[in-house]
């Protein structure tokens, strides 16, 4: 195996699991005995992101994330040919894990669920919901600069990746369902059929993570 196409893997399967027990936890909502709300899917979320991200950040980064291979390509982080390897891994890894969801629960939970598909609040507008997003995944993106790319950087593994997220779904979630990443969004999107306001979950995490790149790497790091 060569080794872009090792950690490509590593990114599909680090993406994968993640996505898995992100979704997961909120179609186990639906069952009464259910004990967890925006509280339990934001754990779940942060604990998955920095298991994922520790057990693959000495093979690939440990990126999981296209918004985050994107910003790292911006600060030259990455190249280009390695970006498309890793997008693409993360997305295939993304439809997987929620095809898994699929078909791991019971028929009559799934017709009931959209797979965890991220949802927007009824009273934000569409450029609201882009702006939340946008924060929060600079705050992701920067907690990736802060305890993984820095040279200063403390030794947090991806847990430090994971606590961001962990603040950041229990703040976003009851309004965009703070994805803050496009393969979150897009696979169980994709399998489920639930495409309304897809655009935000790309836009949004795309530009607030190439900005936090950029303050990073021109200014915070002294460049």
């Amino acid at each position: 195996m060569s080794p872009l196409a090792r950690r490509s893997l590593a990114e599909g399967v680090g993406t994968f699991g993640f996505v898995f027990l992100g979704c997961a936890s909120t179609v186990s909502t639906l069952f009464p005995s259910a004990r967890y709300d925006v509280l339990g899917i934001a754990l779940v979320h942060g604990a998955a992101l920095g298991l994922f991200v520790s057990a693959m950040l000495g093979i690939s980064g440990g990126h999981l994330n296209p918004a985050v291979t994107l910003s790292l390509l911006s600060g030259k982080r990455i190249d280009a040919r390695s970006a498309g390897a890793y997008i693409a891994a993360q997305l295939v890894g993304a439809v997987l894990a929620a095809l898994l969801v699929k078909h791991a629960f019971p028929p009559g939970v799934i017709r009931t669920s959209t797979l965890g598909t991220p949802a927007l609040a009824t009273n934000l507008t569409f450029v609201q919901a882009l702006l939340f997003e946008a924060v929060g995944t600079f705050i992701l993106v920067s907690a990736v600069y802060g305890t993984i790319v820095a040279p200063e950087r403390p030794r947090l593994g991806g847990f430090g990746v994971g606590i961001a997220l962990l603040a950041i779904v229990l703040v976003l979630g009851p309004l965009t369902g703070g994805a803050v990443n496009p393969a979150r969004a897009f696979g169980p999107a994709l399998v489920s059929g639930t495409w309304i306001g897809q655009a935000i979950w790309w836009i949004g995490p795309i530009l607030g993570g190439v900005l936090a790149a950029q303050v990073w790497e021109r200014g915070l790091m002294g460049k």
